[in-house]
């Protein structure tokens, strides 16, 4: 997952409205949406508390097949990245206030980030128990 400090990303923000990505407000369904040409979704996170967006990316990486970046934006704390991988994002633009080296450091500690995650996700859909050994 492709990490991205606060301000870096609010620098270039003003170059959102590229005919090749589409803001998804959190209560919007992907599902209709036209993705034709689209390289990347920014899905927001309001509140650290509202997990919409998480069932957004699933949607979007897994039953609608998107091999874009699905990117999330707002209250984006280190704790979420592991759940965020799994869910279908692979990039996050962290809130200000949580420290990218942290990040690193957390993602890093679940290579393959499947350490702990026995049911299938939006990246491995075969269950742990059901993968090759």
């Amino acid at each position: 997952m492709k990490l991205i400090a606060e301000k870096p990303y609010a620098d270039c923000h003003g170059g959102i409205n590229d005919s090749q990505t589409i803001v998804l407000a959190n209560d919007a369904d992907p599902r209709e949406q036209t993705l034709a040409g689209i390289t990347r979704i920014d899905l927001h996170f309001p509140k650290f508390t509202d997990g919409r967006a998480f069932s957004q990316a699933f949607l979007l990486s897994r039953r609608l097949g998107f091999k874009g970046e699905i990117r999330a934006t707002g209250d984006v704390l280190v704790d979420q990245l592991a759940q965020m991988q799994r869910s279908g994002f692979t990039s996050a633009v962290l809130r200000a206030d949580q420290p990218l080296e942290v990040a690193q450091r957390v993602l890093a500690a679940y290579p393959g980030f499947d350490v702990g995650a026995y049911q299938g996700d939006a990246v491995r859909v075969r269950p742990h128990f059901a993968q090759a050994a």
